[in-house]
């Protein structure tokens, strides 16, 4: 494995607006289910939303998502995009992401964790620790 995580900027319209804004795609083996999507609302503001993999692979070509965060392919002025609902409690907001840029984002998550492999590279022991405080490993049967 080359790498063990990639992050890639994208320049994405928000709905009706004519000047686009730059989100941010990351994407770490450690955290191997999730996507970091984040939207950069000034020069040194970034708001982060943490999604599915799934989801993002399966808004590619076909609307999904419940709650907080929808997805669905479109062709908008003759460019395919992916649409992407935001909800919260404070608002909501629509995006438009090229197709292609996010589903070049998602081929390179695929060769750092394969579909189906992302339970290996979970460290659950680690995590578990984190939670509780405890420095101790696994222990001995």
């Amino acid at each position: 494995m080359a790498s063990e995580s990639v992050q890639q900027d994208v320049f994405t319209v928000l709905h009706g607006q004519a000047s686009p804004i730059v989100s941010r795609w990351a994407y770490r083996a450690s955290d191997p289910f999730a996507i970091s999507f984040s939207v950069r609302r000034s020069s040194d503001r970034w708001i982060e939303w943490l999604v599915a993999r799934d989801l993002v692979i399966e808004g590619l070509t076909t609307p999904t998502g419940i709650g907080d965060i929808r997805m669905a392919p479109r062709r908008i002025d003759g460019y395919d995009v992916v649409e992407i609902e935001i909800r919260s409690d404070g608002g909501s907001a629509v995006l438009e992401v090229d197709r292609d840029l996010l589903a070049q984002f998602v081929d390179s998550t695929l060769e750092i964790v394969d579909l189906g492999e992302e339970h290996d590279h979970l460290d659950l022991d680690g995590a578990i620790a984190r939670l509780t405080g405890s420095a101790a490993g696994p222990t001995a049967p």
